[in-house]
């Protein structure tokens, strides 16, 4: 049976991973700044994650949540000490989009509001309300599109302002650095005015932290660097490390019913295992830490390279912006110096998004190749152009 072909595919098959590095069925070895969309956070095949994964398949994979799972308390007290959320409520589920999604049901079970406010160049995920609320036609079908949203241009507080006072909005739904759609980010007024704005209306105010979060931003959400309070923070991505867990994070004033969310695989063992190592690994690694320091040192040789035209991100979610479209550039990091990199819906940025374990020889690793690779396209240009 033939695979759906949906997904464009690079020639490389990696067969096993070690800390920044991924290895083919041939031996190369490839330094890995992408993370496989942010979702690699202490590293490939982490000691920590490799021992805690084993240890409970051993002992138990899964069972439904009609049960006590004393795993999903660790992991929710471990997650409130480390984010600083105090007195948040945690529902776990599988992928961010399927946080996003709970998100916007919650809002909408707890306003009685339909209507979500989104922003331009958003990603929120491919479920049915998060596709609709992600910025790209491409990938919404029509039965997505029957959700109602509206999409408005970061930093657009007037609009915001008018769009929640016709009564209707049940939430806005922001990345405090955008992904997929290239690492624009939104003013402090504007996030701070929109946060003001949602509690004046009655309406939930829901930070995107699926790839942002966990330490990614340098500190442990994006929305921390401002002076904001989510009603609602989704997470996944580095989350689990490579295993699938999302969740949610809910504000103590948003009362719980039962049966008004539910997953059967969400919160798993497993899961929890996976995700217990991870916070573990961040805290004894002092890894946020390495994030602040890695990334000033990264954009500070980043700033002497003349191609790079802007430099935009924040931590370990960064994007190098050039005047040309960077195809054919990545395609050069990744066959000849065997570098992977992340795209955008931005043709001209490259995606920065590596394990926090990165260190600063990894990153003259990487600009050395870039600047060979730089002067190759360069070079190749001058023969056509001759």
């Amino acid at each position: 049976m033939p695979l759906f072909d949906v997904y464009p595919l690079y020639n490389i098959t990696p067969v096993s991973g070690k800390d920044m590095y991924v290895y083919d069925e041939t031996g190369v070895e490839y330094l890995d700044l992408y993370g496989g969309h942010a979702v690699i956070s202490i590293g490939h095949s982490h000691p920590n994650y490799v021992k805690a994964v084993s240890n409970q398949v051993s002992k138990l994979g899964f069972y439904s949540n009609a049960i006590k799972n004393p795993l999903q308390v660790a992991l929710a007290d471990k997650l409130e000490a480390l984010s600083g959320c105090k007195g948040c409520e945690l529902f776990l589920c599988n992928s961010g989009a399927e946080a996003n999604e709970n998100a916007l049901k919650l809002a909408s079970f707890k306003t009685g509001n339909s209507r979500v406010i989104a922003f331009n160049n958003s990603f929120h995920g491919r479920t049915s309300a998060a596709v609709a609320a992600t910025d790209s036609k491409s990938i919404v079908a029509p039965i997505n599109a029957q959700h109602k949203v509206t999409f408005l241009a970061l930093n657009d507080v007037e609009g915001v302002k008018n769009e929640l006072e016709k009564g209707d909005v049940c939430a806005v739904i922001v990345e405090f650095i955008q992904g997929v759609g290239g690492l624009d980010q939104g003013t402090k007024a504007f996030f701070e005015q929109v946060d003001t704005l949602c509690k004046a209306n009655n309406t939930f105010f829901i930070a995107d932290e699926v790839q942002s979060g966990y330490g990614r931003s340098g500190k442990f959400f994006a929305f921390q660097h401002y002076n904001v309070t989510p009603d609602v923070i989704s997470i996944a991505k580095g989350m689990g490390n490579g295993f699938p867990i999302g969740g949610i994070l809910i504000h103590p004033s948003i009362e719980a019913k039962y049966g008004m969310l539910g997953t059967t695989f969400g919160g798993n063992h497993l899961a929890c295992a996976a995700g217990l190592a991870v916070l573990n690994t961040i805290e004894e690694e002092n890894l946020m830490d390495n994030v602040n320091n890695i990334s000033e040192y990264f954009i500070s040789i980043a700033k002497t390279i003349p191609q790079i035209k802007i430099i935009k991100g924040r931590g370990l979610m960064l994007g190098l912006e050039f005047d040309f479209e960077v195809g054919e550039l990545r395609k050069k990091l990744i066959y000849e110096y065997h570098i992977f990199t992340g795209a955008a819906s931005n043709k001209k940025l490259i995606r920065i998004l590596p394990p926090l374990t990165i260190t600063e020889n990894h990153v003259d690793e990487f600009f050395e190749a870039l600047k060979k690779a730089l002067i190759n396209i360069e070079n190749k240009e001058l023969e056509v152009q001759g």
